[in-house]
């Protein structure tokens, strides 16, 4: 645990911690100066700063940091600013999030906290193949990392035979990069007969939707002491380090509560939901300086748990993303999220861990397919097989026909870097997989 004097506040000590910052926070935007903000709090009592006021608070939304391009969001004079990262946009105009210096350590210690989640420790030498520059995944665990005291590796993503060769000469015992990304590394480890010198115990993968059946198979690639743990957040609210899993206690993610207050909505009508119901998550920064943001709509599917947590932790936690509001499919009137079929088709133990979905527009009715590779070439003649198992268990979970082809092993494309794409849509006879 990186810093247990708060990761283990007792609830009403951490509640009090985060009204008093809510408070701090409020007046802070009431005198900034900010036209925005003026704009966006007009009406708004700015001395009720109860938590149970918050939904009071008008919610902020992606759009306007395009509205806002590139600083009319900022709180503090732009002389203040040390840093700007960037997410990509739309509309040709990418989001642009500002940082203070003291934005910038809040970053560090939220990422040097989730790493230790992980298992992270000074003592690990940290591989860090996210990639750097105005993407905030490498540089916020780049940071995180040395934070925690570890000795870190600014590997960036690509070159996947390079990365090899560093994770076995500088002896990685924590990797952190895209989980698509960390079992491309492994396959090419296994092919290049250096799995066996590579000695990572733990991963910390996020910036994209991954399943328990892709977990497992990660964990199963890299050998039985690897921990593969979730990591959550969003260019717009800090970057990588909103929320972690811990090892001790896979499938929830410790929020970091003293910096970033969670909320759970209704995707329609933006109201609470009930206690333990999957809705949108919603996030108001307690201390971030230059850009913070007052109840930002993550537009991320999830949960509140419920209880404690067997690591000590007392900050709640928000299961693993379900989904995205806006990466929901609609096939012939049902709605599917990406990630149930994934996690169909990767609980098959036949199945490896590289698959598509094809959302096939040809015809007066959509179809859907998915694509995926055996596990292992000793397996190609049991395709059959594979197939009709899948697709049964795909319509009993997801009430709809879901087309299943399976492949041999390393014919599905791989990327070399950045986000997997998993979805693809078909509206010509050209193959869209490529």
């Amino acid at each position: 645990m990186h810093a247990p004097n708060i990761e283990t506040l007792p609830a009403a000590e951490l509640r009090q911690l985060q009204e008093e910052r809510l408070g701090i926070l409020l007046t802070r935007l009431g005198e900034s100066g900010s036209q925005w903000w003026t704009a966006k709090l007009a009406g708004v009592d700015l001395t009720r700063s109860s938590l149970q006021h918050i939904p009071s608070l008008p919610f902020t939304v992606k759009s306007e940091f395009r509205d806002a391009y590139p600083f009319g969001m900022l709180a503090r004079p732009q002389t203040e600013v040390v840093r700007v990262h960037a997410s990509s946009g739309t509309s040709g105009k990418p989001t642009i999030v500002a940082y203070t210096r003291s934005d910038i350590e809040v970053f560090a210690e939220v990422n040097a906290r989730a790493l230790a989640c992980a298992g992270g420790s000074p003592d690990d030498v940290i591989h860090v193949a996210y990639g750097y520059g105005l993407f905030t995944g490498g540089l916020g665990i780049h940071y995180g990392a040395e934070k925690l005291g570890a000795v870190t590796v600014p590997a960036s993503g690509g070159n996947a035979a390079f990365q090899i060769g560093l994770l076995a000469d500088l002896g990685a015992t924590g990797l952190a990069c895209t989980p698509s990304f960390a079992m491309l590394l492994s396959e090419r480890a296994a092919d290049m007969g250096l799995l066996d010198r590579i000695n990572l115990r733990w991963g910390m993968h996020g910036a994209e939707p991954w399943s328990e059946g892709f977990r497992s198979k990660l964990e199963q690639a890299w050998g039985e002491s690897y921990d593969a743990c979730d990591i959550y957040g969003l260019a717009e609210v800090i970057g990588p380090g909103v929320a972690a899993e811990c090892r001790e206690a896979k499938g929830g993610m410790h929020v970091f509560e003293d910096h970033f207050f969670p909320e759970i909505v209704d995707p329609e009508t933006g109201e609470p939901v009930g206690e333990g119901d999957a809705g949108e998550l919603v996030i108001t920064t307690l201390t971030k300086e230059a850009q913070p943001v007052i109840r930002y709509r993550t537009g991320d599917i999830t949960r509140l748990l419920p209880g404690g947590c067997v690591c000590g932790r007392t900050s709640r936690r928000i299961s693993r993303i379900e989904g995205r509001v806006d990466d929901m499919l609609i096939i012939r009137g049902i709605n599917v999220y990406p990630r149930e079929i994934e996690s169909i088709l990767l609980s098959d133990e036949a199945v490896g861990g590289t698959y598509a979905i094809v959302v096939d527009r040809r015809g007066t009715l959509t179809e859907l397919n998915a694509r995926v590779e055996v596990a292992h070439p000793s397996l190609q003649d049991r395709k059959e097989e594979i197939r009709r198992r899948l697709e049964t268990r795909l319509a009993e979970t997801v009430r709809i026909r879901v087309g299943v082809e399976v492949r041999d092993v390393g014919t599905i494309p791989r990327p070399d870097m950045g986000k997997a794409k998993r979805v693809f849509f078909q509206d010509s006879e050209i193959d869209p997989v490529v």
